[in-house]
């Protein structure tokens, strides 16, 4: 009887599902091959890139007759406005600092470019999904450089204790490496190729969680269909530990499994992000030509085209709500004033904690429905990041695009528990980890607009705690006891990049650095974290999936950006496909994945 009802079932929602596709498909699509154009020449002038990046927020420069208003202009809130402005909408990005782009905008210092959150991006290989809704929202204008098929190199240890491994680019070539440097594992290896390939596959099935009626889900999970219908969601809610203590008892190999830190140790953390982190760079490794801030460059005329604008200078107070609690608009601070701006949708790509602690009227903050959603999540660990000037080129200093992780040891665990349980006084001299990357050595466009210069990021976590004294005072003002702590850190960083490349020791012309409050000054982020709420195990489980979705309990209110999906580049991307799905309708990715389909189909008949 039950196997019967199952059945029946599976029958009802396979032909209600195939109905429903059916007629989004008699809809013309928003995404099309025509929509797309040559590459244009690197735009290097400032002043025509300052007039798309940096235009200011004045009454007169609000377009009229919105259709939304998104606050933030990181990739979350810019994707989610483009994909609805080529719907059609009439959309108004508002950014709180002095340039659009969120973790993608750069910056220079004595001549150098920085990038702040952009190293590198996977899954960019020919019609990719990735690539093809980027090519969309750029209107095929923004261009990659792949780099080494040796992207990534890891050392755990210091001194002579230290052990190179070395990730390589590839269909097989990243299992093949990896199973040539652990020759007793390679069992291990293939298990976790295996799951890695299964996680990947099944990953939209998250996405789906976040598109279904919640008590369908309820329903699956109810009656565990839902780990029946994929193994997506048991990896999904695993601890990577956990799960990986099955698969092997070599610490090094564990530990190359969760290299990516982001504030989450491996026991805390799920298997399936950090399965899908690795998996992001198997068919290769790219950095955006002409650096970071080309993402915003390009998304922002197709926002422009449909009427919309983005504007920067321009933070928002305070979400508002009517007597309905339906939302109707923000206001922007501008002086001494706030200016009233009305749109019937608003978007936040700023948070879910500063949208619903922050821009909410008090009234709605404390209903049982936001608290419940704040419940569900906690936040991220703050990152700290030192940024080095460089007096050579790429070939004068030696310097490589292959990226380095560095640990003090392979116990992860152990490692990131420690650093995390340390007073303000005991960091400096106990930094266990840090991101090596040359952006410079990625871009070959940078020995042209900088030339003779070159560029070194550094990047640890750091916890918001360790900073809060100075959450109060201004930038650049925050006293001799606030940078004393700052550049010792960043000293310390620097010292152990300097054992990987001695030869850059009398090379270094410029050095600053970015704690916390820097994020909370530039990012708006609420407490100084880049890669916004924490990406701890819980958040995975498919409950706290489907809930934390584009829709808000506040009618007109929705989310987009990293705390919908995930952290990274691609994680904010379908946050803001997602986002722009909620307010259209799921037909945003199928129209996609048509456009996917169609596009491989053509390159296979010019290769036949």
């Amino acid at each position: 009887m039950w196997l019967l009802f199952l059945c029946a079932l599976c029958f009802v929602l396979v032909v209600g599902a195939a109905l429903f596709i059916r007629k989004t498909l008699l809809k013309d699509s928003i995404f099309s091959e025509d929509s797309l154009r040559p590459p244009a020449p690197l735009v290097t002038d400032e002043k025509q890139r300052d007039a798309v990046l940096k235009k200011g927020f004045r009454r007169d420069h609000i377009p009229a007759d919105l259709d939304a208003v998104v606050i933030g202009s990181g990739l979350g809130g810019l994707s989610a406005a483009a994909v609805l402005a080529k719907a059609g909408k009439r959309v108004l990005v508002l950014e709180q600092h002095d340039q659009a782009g969120g973790c993608c905008h750069t910056f220079q210092n004595q001549g150098f470019e920085f990038d702040v959150g952009i190293h590198y991006v996977g899954q960019l290989h020919e019609n990719s999904l990735l690539r093809v809704a980027l090519e969309q929202i750029t209107e095929g204008q923004l261009q990659f450089v792949r780099l080494e098929e040796q992207f990534d190199t890891v050392l755990l240890g210091r001194g002579s204790e230290r052990r190179a491994f070395h990730i390589h680019a590839g269909k097989e070539e990243m299992r093949e490496s990896l199973r040539r440097q652990f020759p007793n594992d390679t069992l291990a290896v293939d298990q976790l190729m295996r799951l890695m390939k299964e996680a990947a596959r099944h990953t939209p099935l998250l996405a789906c969680l976040k598109m279904m009626p919640l008590w369908l889900v309820r329903f699956l999970m109810r009656t565990k269909l839902l780990g029946r219908i994929s193994c997506v969601f048991g990896l999904a809610s695993s601890s990577h530990s956990h799960l990986m203590a099955k698969l092997t008892q070599n610490k090094d190999l564990t530990a190359l499994s969760s290299y990516f830190f982001y504030g989450a140790p491996p026991r805390d953390s799920s298997f399936l992000i950090n399965a899908l982190f690795l998996h992001h760079y198997k068919r290769g490794a790219y950095y955006p030509r002409g650096g970071a801030s080309e993402f915003a460059f390009h998304i922002i005329p197709v926002i422009q085209k449909a009427g919309g604008a983005v504007l920067v200078r321009a933070p928002v107070q305070r979400v508002l709500v009517n007597k309905e609690g339906t939302t109707y608009g923000v206001t922007v601070r501008k002086g001494q004033e706030e200016v009233e701006v009305i749109a019937p949708v608003v978007i936040s790509d700023a948070g879910i904690f500063n949208t619903f602690q922050k821009f909410l009227p008090e009234e709605i903050q404390i209903k049982p429905e936001i608290q419940s959603l704040l419940g569900l999540v906690r936040h991220g660990m703050g990152s700290f990041l030192v940024f080095v000037g460089l007096d050579g080129s790429k070939e004068e200093l030696g310097i490589v695009s292959t990226n380095f992780w560095m640990y003090k040891h392979n116990d992860l665990d152990q490692l990131m528990e420690h650093y995390s349980s340390l007073s303000r006084e005991e960091v400096v001299g106990n930094i266990p980890m840090v991101f090596l990357t040359f952006p410079s050595a990625k871009d070959p466009t940078s020995s042209i607009r900088q030339p003779g210069k070159s560029c070194m990021t550094l990047l640890t976590m750091a916890k918001y705690e360790w900073f809060e004294e100075w959450k109060n005072t201004k930038l650049n003002k925050r006293g001799p006891e606030y940078e004393d702590l700052k550049m010792s850190m960043a000293r310390e960083l620097l010292d152990w990049a300097l054992e990987i490349f001695p030869q850059l020791r009398d090379k270094i012309v410029f050095m600053d650095a970015a704690t916390p409050l820097s994020n909370m000054h530039y990012l708006g982020a609420s407490c100084g974290e880049m890669y916004g709420a924490e990406h701890n195990v819980a958040r995975f489980s498919p409950d706290v999936v489907a809930k934390i979705r584009p829709q808000t309990p506040v009618k007109g209110l929705y989310l987009t950006g990293q705390d919908v999906f995930c952290n990274r580049m691609a994680g904010a991307l379908h946050g803001g496909l997602l986002c722009a799905s909620a307010l259209l309708s799921p037909k945003i990715y199928i129209d996609l994945l048509q456009l996917k389909k169609k596009l491989k189909r053509k390159t296979a008949r010019k290769k036949a």
